[in-house]
């Protein structure tokens, strides 16, 4: 899984991206500054720091280039600055990418992906949602650490479902989708699934939601 470092001393927008990148399937952690985000450096490795400009103790450029001296990891700058001298001056530090304040997440998380595709970083593909850890590539899902026992069936409705969380989806595409087009059920296939499902994932059943008169869709 590759593995995230966001340093900021702002703590919602640490909240925000850790939240971001979880829910895309990396592994995170947080740091406030410059100096603490160094110590945790050489502690662990990370594939990709996103690192703020201004902070206390240690300030982002200072920072980028003690990161640099000890590891080549992947960094993306934060930063309010967007003039053609400061894009130069970041690149020169050796950063790979900047994202201007005010940001998407969504936007980060692009970003991220291509940093990372361009250092040859791949990711499996695992979701982590609170304790609910869903590998993809090992077709296993664990609750608070341990193993769920879902049907093969029920383990491809839940990565549907989260593959387009957040989307109300009805019965006939998620028949369609994890049946596929010769599958000849009805909606209480669906049901039936969705049932079984959400008593397998315990206290994290809340993520699929009813959709009232539509279907179904993972919540985040």
């Amino acid at each position: 899984m590759i593995k995230i470092l966001i340093v900021d001393d702002e703590i919602k927008i640490r909240e925000v991206v850790k939240e971001y990148s979880k829910a895309s399937g990396y592994e995170c952690d947080e740091a406030s500054d410059g100096s603490v985000a160094l110590k945790m450096i050489k502690e662990k490795d990370y594939d990709c720091v996103i690192l703020d400009v201004m902070m206390p103790e240690l300030d982002g450029f200072s920072a980028c280039r003690k990161i640099k001296d000890i590891k080549d990891v992947a960094v993306i700058m934060l930063s309010a600055r967007n003039q053609e001298e400061d894009k130069l001056f970041f690149f020169d530090l050796g950063v790979d990418d900047y994202v201007t304040k005010p940001f998407s997440p969504k936007e980060l998380m692009a970003r991220i992906k291509a940093v990372c595709e361009r250092h040859n970083i791949k990711n499996s593909q695992k979701y982590v949602f609170d304790g609910l850890v869903v590998d993809v590539d090992g077709r296993s899902v664990t609750i608070d650490g341990e193993k769920a026992n879902l049907t093969p069936k029920e383990f491809e409705l839940l990565v549907y479902l989260i593959e387009n969380k957040n989307i109300a989806l009805d019965r006939e595409k998620i028949l369609s989708s994890v049946w596929n087009y010769d599958f000849y059920g009805d909606d209480r296939t669906v049901d039936t699934h969705i049932k079984m499902l959400r008593n397998d994932l315990g206290k994290y059943r809340d993520y699929i939601a009813t959709v009232r008169g539509t279907g179904y869709k993972f919540e985040v």
